[in-house]
């Protein structure tokens, strides 16, 4: 019972933790433009500050990503270098409490629509998705934006990037840590191709004395290290210590953390439009989340499930 206890004590404390760093990717993200940092610069910070800290396992991963099929990898990087652009280019345009909930918030909406016609979807995760895509309506009509409605459809499409990779992160036989090495590898890689084509601007590699240090330090920890490396075994602790459903009903709570944040941070405010987004979107997703799903059709090969060994994956028994 003891262990027990501490185990769902340090569960929570890692949920909390995830709820945080996914937070603060929100919140940076956001402040992008108000840096001295391109785009360009915060994704490579993003993803080389991880691939240096798991420099060790790149001989391994390479050896792994060669067992596994082409679309498989092309889902994992979708998560990369094309959901950070697109979701850093839309919070350039929206606000952070946008950010930090349509992103997220539209995951759920989007799986389902990719799995259609291999699961079917009980009324009420049907009444849920209705549910987050009344909040998504909301927020393009009654939270008024510098981008107009450009930036929230950037941040839907970063939903629907980010979606494609959850299904990648189902079908690949990667452990973790070797999928966190292989985006970050890749992303870094397409990062300085773009940035020393010129097809997109860098300050880091064209003007570096113009690069704040603070900036960097601040990005490199928070995005580099807490989102790039800490949330994903946080999150995958208190999914062993919690459950999945414990873990995905509390990882909901970001988005009214980003949102609250933003007021001192940013100097936003939380007017009844974003209000009655946050509550739709947090509402439907914790329904939906909550809801037991039901047998696909027709049945399909069972997917890997992730042991307790983040360098390990073992099969799952039907």
């Amino acid at each position: 019972m003891v262990g027990e206890s501490s185990a769902r004590t340090t569960g929570y404390a890692a949920l909390a933790m995830t709820v945080v760093l996914w937070s603060s990717f929100a919140l940076t993200s956001r402040g992008i433009g108000t840096s001295s940092l391109t785009d360009a610069d915060a994704a490579l910070i993003r993803f080389v500050v991880p691939l240096v800290l798991l420099a060790p396992l790149v001989p391994r991963t390479v050896r792994a990503l060669a067992r596994e099929r082409t679309t498989t990898v092309l889902l994992l990087l979708a998560g990369g270098l094309p959901h950070y652009l697109v979701m850093a280019f839309g919070a350039g345009l929206t606000n952070a409490g946008l950010t930090g909930l349509l992103v997220p918030g539209t995951v759920p909406l989007f799986v389902t629509l990719l799995l259609l016609r291999r699961q079917r979807v009980p009324a009420r995760a049907v009444a849920a998705l209705a549910t987050i895509v009344a909040g998504v309506v909301a927020s393009a009509t009654l939270v008024g934006t510098d981008g107009g409605t450009t930036g929230i459809v950037l941040l839907v499409g970063a939903g629907a990037i980010w979606a494609c990779y959850t299904l990648g992160l189902q079908r690949t036989g990667l452990a973790p840590l070797e999928i966190v090495v292989a985006v970050c590898a890749l992303s870094a890689l397409g990062g300085l191709v773009l940035t020393l084509s010129g097809l997109l601007p860098s300050h880091l590699l064209s003007s570096p004395g113009t690069v704040r240090v603070g900036d960097v330090v601040t990005f490199a920890v928070l995005q580099g290290i807490g989102t790039g490396l800490l949330s994903t075994l946080c999150y995958a602790h208190a999914v062993r210590a919690l459950g999945s459903s414990v873990a995905a009903v509390g990882g909901a709570l970001s988005p009214v953390l980003t949102a609250l944040a933003a007021v001192p941070l940013f100097g936003e405010t939380i007017g009844w439009g974003l209000g009655l987004s946050l509550a739709l979107v947090v509402t439907g997703v914790h329904v939906f989340n909550r809801t037991p799903p039901l047998p696909r059709v027709p049945r399909a090969p069972a997917l890997p499930a992730w042991s307790p060994n983040l360098l390990r994956p073992v099969d799952a028994r039907p």
